[in-house]
């Protein structure tokens, strides 16, 4: 799998001075209150925006006064990795993660990742809400992540400047894949060349040449513009996009246990919200990619789609505890 070199992520600036890159953020009322900044990728039409609104609207309901969000959108504070590390280091309290880019820290995440696994969005919600999920909060909580609860982005699909519907099509192509082992040998599988990219530099790249083509949910195909540079969308329905509203160890960690409690509460609320929005918003995030040209196309010879994807099965069954872990949630639900 080949790397790019990424934006180094400055934490000295997030501690000292986060809010001289949170224009145009939207903050809480609360001045003298203790300070929330929350990271997100998209903008502040976006579920990934609006969760955060509702989080931090019930907070203040149950805590009036007693914190001030911060929330900062279009990736102002850097992509899903550099977010991450942030949060690690209490110098971000609060953000979305895809399940992806947590495995670096928890490669057991991958089981959400198994492609061609999950039938539909209630048999993702079904896994994460059982035995998986809860050993997955506990293994991402000694990593420094605290799990609110889970929230589904959606399907991937394959994004290309040309219809690569058929399995063999993607082949010699360079294909920018999200920082995950699993996703990189995914696509390896069927002759791919995966490129390593963050999700802030994939425009370019793609607009460049830099990559040929990518996967991504039809949400964030249309928060990005990203039919402006791959018009054509081939329904693959790979992988569904499970993530986590996941806090700050260090900020939790200096919650009262009341605190801690509205928190995982406004999480919870926030996580039904944002399963809510995102139905809508890949709907209209359709109708807009449709508007500007993009070509939504259906995905042929899918059982040599299947086929190529059961070798990552059995090439990550070890790191997410077997063949019969991933049985087990095949058969869920």
């Amino acid at each position: 799998m080949l790397r790019l070199n990424r934006r180094e992520f400055n934490l000295g600036l997030l501690a000292t001075g986060a809010a001289v890159l949170a224009a145009p953020a939207l903050t809480g009322r609360a001045l003298a209150a203790r300070p929330v900044l929350i990271a997100s990728l998209l903008g502040q039409n976006k579920p990934e925006t609006k969760v955060w609104l509702k989080i931090r609207d019930f907070v203040e309901a149950k805590l009036p006064g007693r914190f001030a969000f911060n929330i900062v959108p279009n990736a102002a504070l850097g992509g899903e990795k550099d977010v991450n590390e942030g949060l690690r280091l209490g110098a971000i309290q609060g953000s979305l993660s895809t399940v992806s880019a947590l495995s670096a820290w928890a490669p057991e995440s991958q089981l959400f990742d198994m492609p061609f696994l999950f039938r539909d969005a209630d048999h993702v919600r079904a896994t994460v809400a059982s035995k998986p999920g809860d050993a997955l909060k506990a293994k991402l909580e000694g990593e420094g992540f605290i799990v609110g609860d889970y929230v589904n982005y959606g399907a991937r699909h394959l994004l290309a400047k040309e219809p690569l519907t058929r399995p063999g099509d993607v082949a010699g192509k360079r294909l920018r894949v999200i920082q995950s082992p699993l996703h990189a040998t995914l696509w390896e599988s069927f002759g791919a060349v995966p490129v390593g990219l963050p999700i802030t530099e994939t425009y370019n790249a793609l607009a460049t040449g830099v990559v040929d083509a990518m996967d991504l949910t039809k949400s964030a195909y249309a928060g990005f513009r990203l039919y402006e540079v791959v018009p054509d969308v081939i329904e693959t329905g790979h992988i569904w996009a499970s993530g986590a509203i996941i806090f700050a160890k260090p900020f939790w960690n200096g919650l009262t246990a009341e605190e801690q409690d509205v928190f995982r509460d406004a999480a919870i609320e926030g996580a039904r919200h944002f399963n809510t929005l995102i139905v809508a918003d890949e709907a209209a995030s359709g109708e807009v990619a449709k508007t500007a040209g993009a070509r939504f196309l259906a995905a042929e010879d899918r059982e040599e789609w299947v086929a190529g994807a059961r070798k990552v099965w059995a090439a990550y069954a070890d790191k997410v505890g077997g063949m019969e872990a991933i049985e087990a949630v095949r058969v869920m639900g």
